[in-house]
């Protein structure tokens, strides 16, 4: 017969943090984390107290030996990522160094609900307890998680208050138009003792040297290659120029003196991830905020060259084309019989290597109707100097035209347009103000805002097209007066400043000269 069953209770053995050997009686490794959320003299002077108060608690206990005080200071409490002390206290809890935590509140060691708890999880799993002093909460306590659910929630509702009052506050100041640039990595800009934007001389001139190489037909790989040959340095003090970052200096209203505020806003509090803003909160533009570097005009010029180079397409198929800065008459020659583009082409016939110009359609559509003439490259460049040599022997009669063309140009009453929608737009704003601030709805005065903007912006392109229009009659006027004789060769750059379009029939080619002259030569 078999004995009767005996339970043996074997009694758990005392266990503090990491620490289990109990006839050793160690004492419990106290570590302590401080945090303060901004880097401002008072909130330095808040942490330097809570560094000391921790080190004399610790020290002051007999049981405990201090494992070390682990601060963060002037870093937000939303998430953990960019807390560097947090994050080695955590890996020494890892790696058994530490047996308790002693941090003022919930809110000091996460305001954020999933990150409190998962970090809490993973240190009651290795029975490391942390205390909360204000809030009287021990996690290893059996009501620990329940309570510290509800705190941790409410410090998260705490932050999510926070940082609706800085929006708050941010607009305040963006409807006072209270423009605030990170002006260190800002290349033409820094600022003066009052905080407002004053101009590097220096680098206004790297500035203007990108605008002006813009528009006179350079790509962007072009200029950035043009800034790294001659040393010159971004904004970031880096040798390499990326196109994208042109880009953003030709797109940059703050070159005219303007500020568009909140072109990027915050979708999410906690992780502070911020997205561009294509009207999804309110933007405030406002003119005439600092000293500009870019005269307007030219600024609407760069951007319509950006538009053209943009959505240049071969005029049959709309097929896309890309932007070509390497030869003049790229995307300047068209055929008259089908209205394509004329590609540059390297032509290998009969063994004999040569560079022409031929149509697009006979170059990619099979069964093509098209019989336009394939021109040898120095046939074409001859026939566009004959063209402008013509011009040059008749510069008296062409001179006097373009004078009465100049004229004929009116922009006086864009600026009386443009100073009446700034009065309404004005009034507006006023009342913008007056509504939202005593919660009415306010989407009719918004509305008629922005058509009085796009009206505004449609108003200043039409001035800089004619701005354009006048400074290349100009320009034409000026070549003509300074030169005095016939021009001998081809010169791609000059084709790029004087020609618009070049037109290709059977036996004749039509130049048309960007002031608006033209002329026919036959080939």
């Amino acid at each position: 017969m078999e004995g009767s069953k005996r339970i043996m209770v074997i009694p758990a053995r005392k266990r503090v943090g990491n620490t289990i050997k109990e006839q050793e009686k160690p004492k419990v490794r106290v570590a302590a984390y401080c945090r303060v959320s901004t880097d401002s003299e008072e909130q330095a002077a808040s942490y330097e107290a809570q560094v000391e108060h921790y080190t004399q608690l610790i020290q002051k206990n007999s049981e405990w030996e201090l494992a070390g005080i682990y601060a963060d200071d002037g870093i937000s409490g939303t998430n953990t990522k960019k807390r560097e002390g947090f994050n080695r206290m955590i890996q020494e809890c890892m790696k058994g160094n530490i047996d308790r935590i002693i941090t003022k509140s919930i809110s000091r060691f996460a305001r954020n609900t999933l990150d409190c708890l998962k970090f809490i999880r993973e240190l009651k799993d290795k029975n490391i307890a942390v205390f909360f002093e204000k809030e009287n909460i021990n996690t290893m306590d059996a009501k620990g998680e329940v309570l510290l659910t509800i705190m941790a929630s409410l410090a998260q509702q705490e932050s999510q208050s926070l940082s609706q009052n800085v929006k708050l506050g941010l607009q305040y100041r963006y409807q006072n138009g209270e423009v605030q640039v990170n002006h260190n990595r800002f290349l033409g800009y820094t600022k003066d003792e009052e905080k407002r934007l004053v101009i590097v001389p220096e680098e206004a001139e790297i500035v203007k040297r990108i605008y002006r190489e813009y528009l006179e037909g350079a790509s962007l790989i072009q200029i950035a290659r043009g800034l790294e040959a001659d040393s010159i340095l971004t904004a970031a003090k880096k040798a390499k120029w990326r196109p994208e970052t042109l880009k953003k200096i030709l797109q940059n209203e703050k070159y005219i003196g303007d500020a568009l505020l909140q072109k990027t806003y915050t979708v999410d509090f906690l992780t502070k991830k911020r997205v561009k803003n294509h009207g999804i909160v309110p933007q405030y533009y406002v003119e005439n905020n600092h000293q500009a570097i870019i005269p307007r005009d030219l600024y609407l010029q760069v951007q319509e060259e950006m538009v053209r180079r943009a959505s240049l397409r071969s005029s049959k198929n709309g097929k896309k084309r890309v932007y070509s800065s390497r030869f003049a008459l790229s995307g300047m020659v068209f055929c008259r019989e089908c209205g394509e583009i004329y590609r540059r082409v390297h032509w290998n016939n009969h063994g004999c290597k040569s560079i022409v110009w031929r149509c697009t359609s006979r170059l990619e559509g099979k069964g093509s109707t098209c019989l336009a003439p394939t021109i040898y490259e120095p046939d074409l460049q001859k026939a566009v100097m004959k063209a402008i040599n013509q011009i040059l022997g008749n510069k008296s009669d062409v001179i006097g035209k373009l004078k009465e063309n100049i004229a004929a140009v009116l922009l006086a009453e864009q600026d009386n347009v443009v100073e009446g929608i700034d009065s309404r737009l004005k009034e507006l704003q006023r009342k913008l103000l007056e509504l939202a601030t005593s919660h009415q709805d306010y989407d009719g005065v918004a509305e008629e805002m922005n058509r009085l903007r796009e009206f505004k912006q449609n108003a200043f392109l039409e001035y800089a097209e004619q701005e354009g229009q006048r400074k290349r009659m100009k320009e034409m006027e000026k070549f003509l007066e300074r030169q005095s004789a016939e021009l001998a060769e081809y010169e791609e750059q000059l084709v790029r400043r004087l020609i618009e379009k070049v037109t290709v029939s059977d036996k004749r080619i039509i130049v048309e000269f960007q002031s608006g002259i033209q002329t026919e030569i036959c080939l």
